[in-house]
């Protein structure tokens, strides 16, 4: 069982698409776990955002150097989280099969002791949102030493100026779209702390699990194929546009992936019932009109650009 949960974790943890996939049918098999389901739009996110940086507008302002490390880092992100909550979710499903819990093997998987903690208690209290706040927790954690914080990472992305440009201006945004043509979501303010990104997570299962907008949400998912370009679910926003990014497996090679000293980042002593309080309310979370405007933007200020370079 064990060499079977590994086998299957690396073969879903082949790119954007296998990860996003896996996520999506994971929940359908077990829809308590939530985490799965939000995971799935997070991830087509991240194949937008990928896809964009071979698209028509953005080779236009930033390095090929650059794009190439904003698409490692947004690939080795979505990688580490794959591979640490992966094979907790096919335990998990082990367990129910079995009916028995199972999660004293997650030793097995290097996760950390958080999620063992966790697992038993959801398998004894069965507390949906409780556990999808753990699992949000512990992802954030497993990419803050790995990925926010590292060296080449921190030098290459986090500090450079795309990067503070894409906080500054709310680029950093995760969407949920539907089929109306309308989306629904949020911006990610100071991604470079945990505590940002955690509350983030929530604000996102708030929406796609305690909104009125739940159910054409997941339709979306559902019924739309991820193929990691934005032209998805552009396609509902404006019947009449061209793509304008191509599809993820078209434009990117995979990439060989290694996870070097696991060291788990929990500490018996840490506080992180703080991370459990509930999310600020949420005043506006359509974002059709300000995604329309966000996209000219963004276009005009590199038409803007170009004209000042070449005048």
């Amino acid at each position: 069982m064990l060499r079977a949960i590994e086998k299957e974790t690396i073969s879903q943890n082949r790119d954007n698409i296998s990860r996003t996939v896996s996520y999506a049918s994971f929940f359908k098999r077990n829809p308590e776990i939530r985490w799965s389901m939000l995971a799935s739009l997070v991830s087509r996110n991240a194949g937008y955002s990928m896809c964009d940086l071979k698209g028509d507008w953005l080779p236009r302002v930033l390095s090929a150097d650059t794009r190439k490390h904003l698409f490692l880092t947004y690939e080795r992100a979505n990688w580490l989280i794959f591979q640490d909550a992966y094979p907790q979710l096919l335990l998990y499903e082990h367990s129910k099969r079995e009916g028995t819990p199972l999660f004293h093997l997650l030793d097995k998987y290097h996760v950390s002791n958080f999620m063992k903690i966790e697992w038993e208690r959801f398998w004894r209290e069965k507390d949906l949102k409780r556990l999808c706040t753990s699992l949000i927790i512990n992802e954030q954690h497993v990419i803050d030493e790995p990925v926010v914080q590292h060296s080449f990472y921190k030098e290459r992305i986090f500090s450079g100026v795309p990067f503070l440009m894409q906080d500054y201006m709310h680029f950093s945004t995760v969407l949920f779209p539907v089929v109306s043509g309308d989306v629904y979501g949020i911006s990610v303010h100071g991604f470079k702390r945990t505590k940002n990104r955690i509350e983030t997570g929530k604000m996102l299962y708030a929406i796609l699990f305690e909104s009125r907008r739940s159910e054409e949400i997941l339709l979306f998912s559902d019924k739309v194929t991820h193929t990691g370009s934005r032209h998805d679910f552009e396609k509902f926003i404006y019947p009449e546009k061209k793509r304008e990014t191509p599809m993820l497996r078209m434009a990117f090679p995979l990439v060989k992936h290694h996870r070097k000293g696991t060291k788990d980042w929990y500490r018996r002593n840490m506080n992180t019932e703080k991370y459990y309080s509930p999310v600020k309310h949420m005043d506006k979370i359509c974002l059709t009109d300000w995604y329309k405007q966000k996209q000219r933007q963004l276009k005009i200020g590199i038409l803007l650009k170009e004209w000042v370079q070449h005048a």
